[in-house]
């Protein structure tokens, strides 16, 4: 009963007054920017105070977005949303290129302590993996180029950005190779797994997961070259 405001409801009282949630927001409008560049002129620019997060990412960033008293990070495409006592710090000062790397809300989320809970979510869409293929030491990392509006001080003004691009696997890696990282790291003994009402669920600690997904793609870009 009570559907997403339930959900919502019960992972505040379990971290507490003390504790923050985050949410991968991303842009709804940044591939409208990228695939329709005849429309420049009529983008829409970046606002992190209302631009609705990515609609792919399912219910729970745009409702956390929307809730009273949430910040969202000021990167467009890697855009965090944060709500509790640290929010502020979770999402301030996000770099505008290459935002899954240091400094990042991901980056600070390893920082912190705190978890990843997927909730009847993909393996393979664990949005913290994107700050391990950030550390990983291989070649090639492939870059991507684009601009983005942005709104300032009630102006748009465009801005080009940089960063590793994160839609298509590492060469020599399965699309899902994320799914295979968490499913490994579930094996070796550490995260739990199991349902959180009808819902597969993940709960894995940020600062174990990320240096074994580090080592694993490492590992994996080594046997495959």
């Amino acid at each position: 009963m009570g559907g997403a405001d339930t959900v919502l409801d019960a992972i505040r009282d379990t971290v507490g007054r003390d504790g923050t949630i985050l949410g991968y927001a991303d842009w709804d409008g940044q591939g409208d920017v990228e695939d329709h560049p005849a429309l420049r002129g009529q983008a829409r620019p970046f606002d992190p105070l209302t631009s609705r997060a990515y609609r792919e990412n399912g219910w729970f960033p745009e409702m956390l977005r929307t809730t009273p008293g949430a910040r969202r990070s000021g990167n467009p495409g890697a855009s965090i949303v944060a709500l509790g006592a640290r929010a502020e710090w979770f999402t301030a000062d996000h770099p505008l290129d290459f935002g899954y790397g240091p400094g990042s809300p991901l980056a600070r989320l390893v920082e912190a302590g705190g978890k990843t809970l997927m909730l009847g979510a993909p393996l393979d869409t664990m949005t913290l993996l994107h700050h391990a293929e950030h550390l990983a030491d291989f070649t090639p990392k492939h870059i991507r180029r684009y601009e983005t509006p942005f709104l300032l001080d009630g102006e748009t003004v465009w801005r080009s950005f940089e960063e590793f691009d994160t839609s298509d696997p590492p060469d020599g890696l399965a699309d899902d190779y994320f799914a295979t990282i968490v499913d490994d790291f579930l094996g070796s003994g550490r995260g739990r797994r199991g349902t959180v009402g009808e819902a597969s669920s993940v709960l894995v600690e940020a600062k174990e997961i990320t240096p074994f997904a580090v080592d694993w793609i490492e590992r994996a870009l080594r046997s495959a070259s």
